[in-house]
């Protein structure tokens, strides 16, 4: 767990803050309402965005699965998909130009720039309206489309933060490079899964060619488009894409994963203005998910 944030003195209990931060993500409620067991508000939601931005989330996840890759408690027969999260409207309205923020009342700017850059330093870009935080429109209004992979047990490996319109297959190369899970001694991070299970709307040539390239075993139903296409070509529509009926039936499994990530409010709706926080917000209730399994 990290010691400081490089502006003042040492953080204080840790399992304080932790404690409403998963408060937060379980219940989804506002956080100036957190109980005040917790401690002040603004601490817990200041450190979750601090821990969202330098990765600290996602490295305590990857710990996690490192124990259990250990412990032989992977199943990598992964399956991928996503999710559509409605945005509540509070999502909305982030500050396009983060320098703002060094601004003080009557337009003076501060006089400890220092103290500035460090507290945005861990800030990932972002800020280019709607569609740089990861909201999409839709007819309801603002969307968000989580997209993960889960192994064998409904546990999430890896997540992606888009605009809720963005299409499957666009990100099903980032989803399974993202995997990475650390070995307890020296060596390189596991990467590469036994096999893939996916939907119709990862089956295209680009998907098929890049497991094919790793050489990923990999169960992805043919559209039926796709299909007549390649019948009507006859002999030079070349061979049917292999197809596992008993592998593709483990799919679900990433169904459940998203049920499970679902359970958490502030996941199930999305209330944080920047992609990072949310992002977060989903990695900490992974996170949750593999402490309890």
């Amino acid at each position: 767990m990290p010691v400081g944030n490089g502006r003042c003195g040492r953080w204080q209990d840790h399992r304080q803050v932790i404690d409403g931060i998963l408060h937060r993500v379980r219940t989804g409620v506002q956080w100036r309402d957190l109980p005040e067991r917790f401690g002040p508000w603004k601490t817990v939601y200041e450190r979750h965005r601090l821990w969202s931005g330098d990765g600290t989330w996602e490295r305590l996840l990857q710990q996690v699965q490192a124990a259990a890759d250990a412990a032989g408690e992977i199943d990598w027969d992964i399956s991928v998909d996503s999710t559509v999260v409605r945005a509540h409207q509070h999502a909305a309205g982030a500050r396009t130009d983060p320098a703002s923020r060094a601004r003080l009342k009557g337009g003076r700017r501060s006089r400890t720039p220092g103290r500035n850059r460090v507290a945005e330093s861990v800030r990932p870009p972002g800020g280019g309206g709607a569609g740089g935080e990861g909201l999409g429109r839709s007819r309801g209004g603002f969307t968000t489309k989580l997209h993960l992979s889960a192994d064998g047990y409904c546990r999430p490996l890896s997540l992606i933060v888009t605009p809720g319109q963005r299409g499957d297959c666009t990100q099903f190369k980032v989803v399974l490079e993202k995997i990475r899970v650390p070995k307890p001694g020296p060596g390189r991070p596991r990467r590469k899964p036994e096999s893939v299970a996916a939907d119709k709307a990862y089956s295209n040539r680009p998907c098929r060619e890049y497991l094919r390239r790793r050489g990923i075993r990999h169960t992805i139903p043919e559209k039926t488009d796709s299909q007549a296409a390649r019948l009507r070509k006859g002999s030079r529509g070349g061979r049917p894409p292999g197809f596992d009926e008993e592998r593709y039936k483990k799919r679900n499994t990433v169904e459940r994963a998203i049920n499970l990530l679902k359970q958490h409010r502030a996941v199930a709706t999305r209330y944080d203005k920047r992609r990072y926080v949310y992002l977060g917000t989903a990695t900490a209730a992974a996170l949750t998910i593999w402490l309890r399994t």
